[in-house]
C-alpha cells in the first residue's frame, strides 16, 4: 500500500516537473541563432537584477570605505564609484549574454537600427549621456561643488548619466541636462577648494578720513567669525564718485560660499552700527539747484 502511494506521488511530481520544463522551454522568439525561451528570459532578468545589486553594493563600498581611507574628496569618490559601476554593468551584461548562449552578433542589427533612431530623435539623450561621461572623467564639477550655470546657482548633489541635480538656497532641486555643463559657461565657486573671496562696496562722505574708514572696516571683518583670518581681509580705495568716496571690503570665507548675501547682511549691519558710533557719514545723492532770474523779469 505504501509503495503505491509513493508511486502515485512520484508520478504527480514527475508530471509537474515535465510540465514546468515544457513551460520554461517555451520559445518566445529568436535572436540570430539563439532561441529565447521563457526560462532563459527569467534567467536573464534575475541575472541582470543581481548584477545591478552587486554593482551598486560595490560602488558604495568603494566610495564609503575604500576611497574614504585615502582622504579623497567626496565628489571625486562619487565620480570614481559611478564610473566603476558603469564598467561593472557593461562587462556584466556581456558576460551574462555570452554565458547564456545569446548570439551577440545579432545585436549588430539592433545597433544599426538604434543608430538610425539616434539620428532622428535621440540626439539629445545621447549628447547628455556622453556629456555625463565627460563630466565623470574630467570632473569640471563634482558632488558638493557650488556652481552657477545660466540663471541657476546651487550645490551639486547628484551626477547621473543623463542629468545633474542642483539644489538652490531655497531648497529647490533643479534637474539640469549634462550637455549644458559642456556647451555652456559654468562658474564653479569651489572647483579647487571651498574658499571664496567676496567684494562688498562701501561708500562714505567726502569729509571722512579714508585711513579711519579702512581701519574700521578691517576691525569689523576681523570680528566676524565667518570671515577667514587667512587670507586676511583687506580694503581697497576704489573711486571718487559723484557724492561719495567708494571703498571695497574684500573678505574670504569657506562657510558662506553658498550664502554670500547672508554674510553681506551681517557685515553691513555691523558697518552701519560702527559708522554711527564713529560718526562716519554714509552719503546719499544730493543736488544743488541754482535759480537765476533774468534781468528783464527783475526790472518788470
Amino acid at each position: 500500500m505504501g509503495e503505491k502511494i509513493w508511486d502515485f506521488k512520484k508520478g504527480k511530481i514527475g508530471e509537474f516537473f515535465e510540465f514546468f520544463n515544457e513551460v520554461m522551454n517555451l520559445k518566445l522568439f529568436s535572436i540570430g541563432d539563439s532561441r529565447l525561451t521563457l526560462g532563459l528570459l527569467l534567467t536573464l532578468v534575475i541575472s541582470v537584477i543581481i548584477l545591478f545589486i552587486i554593482s551598486e553594493w560595490t560602488r558604495r563600498i568603494l566610495v564609503n570605505r575604500v576611497l574614504k581611507r585615502y582622504k579623497i574628496e567626496r565628489g571625486t569618490r562619487q565620480s570614481v564609484g559611478t564610473i566603476v559601476k558603469y564598467i561593472l554593468v557593461i562587462a556584466g551584461m556581456f558576460s551574462i549574454l555570452q554565458t547564456n548562449g545569446i548570439d551577440l552578433s545579432a545585436f549588430g542589427i539592433l545597433a544599426g537600427a538604434l543608430g538610425v533612431g539616434i539620428g532622428f530623435g535621440l540626439q539629445n539623450i545621447t549628447n547628455n549621456f556622453i556629456s555625463g561621461l565627460i563630466i565623470l572623467f574630467e570632473q569640471p564639477i563634482k558632488i558638493g561643488d557650488r556652481i552657477e550655470v545660466g540663471d541657476i546657482t546651487g550645490d551639486v548633489i547628484k551626477i547621473s548619466a543623463r542629468s545633474t541635480t542642483v539644489v538652490t538656497n531655497d531648497n529647490i532641486s533643479v534637474i539640469i541636462p549634462n550637455s549644458q555643463f559642456i556647451d555652456s559657461q559654468v562658474i564653479n565657486w569651489s572647483h579647487n577648494d571651498r574658499k571664496v573671496r567676496f567684494n562688498f562696496m562701501v561708500g562714505v562722505s567726502y569729509k571722512e578720513n579714508p585711513d579711519k574708514v579702512k581701519e574700521v572696516l578691517l576691525e569689523i571683518a576681523d570680528k566676524n567669525d565667518n570671515v577667514l583670518k587667512t587670507p586676511a581681509p583687506d580694503v581697497l580705495f576704489d573711486e571718487f564718485d559723484d557724492s561719495s568716496l567708494n571703498f571695497i571690503l574684500r573678505v574670504w570665507t569657506s562657510e558662506y560660499v553658498a550664502k554670500p548675501r547672508v554674510l553681506k547682511s551681517q557685515l553691513y549691519f555691523e558697518i552701519f552700527r560702527r559708522f554711527t558710533e564713529e560718526n562716519i557719514e554714509i552719503p546719499f545723492p544730493q543736488r544743488d539747484i541754482h535759480i537765476i532770474s533774468s534781468p528783464e523779469k527783475l526790472n518788470n
